[in-house]
């Protein structure tokens, strides 16, 4: 069994086979899914999906994009939204200092937001962090979610922030950028880190591995990224993929 711990199936890109890809090519005895909220529509679209497919589960949040549709009235209906029994993580939320847009503070902002209301759900999280590693850390330390747990999404980082990550409880989500050839850093996050604080994911439609880099991206791909995982590891495909599958059971505390 394969868990995909984040997808954007709502993405307009799945719009002409969205209904064959989630019903046919990712069959429930074969795949689980969980897709992903970035934007408040995207978050009811994640709700929508789940509700229609056995398979596949919701995380809802605004990603540091959408930070600025951050208030009183989006935390309520967020709020809203994690009441369905699927719903398993708010997310994906954290900070990206790629683009000046929007600023630092907003970010911040929304991402302390949605930290707290993670915390007070008691819900785990799935994070974006790009070019942004200490202000991560520092509003995670001080959110006090590690006691929650959650993912580090399409991690980016030296070994050494992987370390940081994994001393809080966090698992590290691993993807089609593992297989690229420019790949380096992240085939030695993949060595350091325990089988079992890694998940497989594809970020799709994005992120497609080789062979199909520059391609939609879809979770029939990942066992490529699995057997870029297990030669590292120096173990078999079939234990990374049961080992990641497990992995991803217990940090979004579904029961199978």
């Amino acid at each position: 069994m394969i868990f995909d711990t984040h997808a954007h199936y709502d993405d307009e890109a799945f719009s002409e086979d969205r209904e064959k890809m989630l019903s046919q090519n990712l069959s429930p005895d074969r795949y689980r899914i969980v897709n992903i909220g970035a934007s408040m529509e995207g978050s009811r679209d994640s709700i929508a999906l789940a509700g229609k497919y056995q398979n596949v589960y919701a995380a809802v949040g605004l990603h540091p994009d959408y930070a600025a549709d951050w208030n009183a009235e989006s935390e309520e209906e967020l709020t809203v939204l994690t009441k369905n029994g699927k719903c398993v993580a708010i997310g994906e939320i954290g900070l990206d200092y790629y683009y000046e847009e929007p600023g630092r503070d907003i970010q911040k902002k929304a991402f302390e937001g949605q930290l707290a209301l993670a915390c007070a759900l008691k819900l785990p999280v799935v994070i974006h962090s790009r070019d942004a590693a200490k202000d991560t850390l520092d509003l995670i330390k001080a959110s006090g979610i590690a006691e929650q747990g959650g993912i580090m999404h399409c991690f980016s980082y030296p070994p050494e922030v992987a370390r940081e990550c994994l001393a809080l409880g966090f698992y590290i989500g691993i993807g089609g950028a593992l297989t690229f050839k420019n790949a380096r850093k992240l085939p030695e996050v993949v060595s350091l880190t325990p089988l079992d604080r890694i998940v497989m994911e594809t970020d799709c439609p994005y992120m497609a591995p080789v062979p199909f880099r520059g391609k939609r991206n879809d979770s029939s791909y990942l066992p490529f990224v699995i057997s870029r995982i297990a030669e590292i590891k120096g173990i078999s495909a079939e234990e990374t993929e049961r080992i990641t599958f497990e992995n991803a059971l217990r940090v979004y505390r579904i029961s199978e």
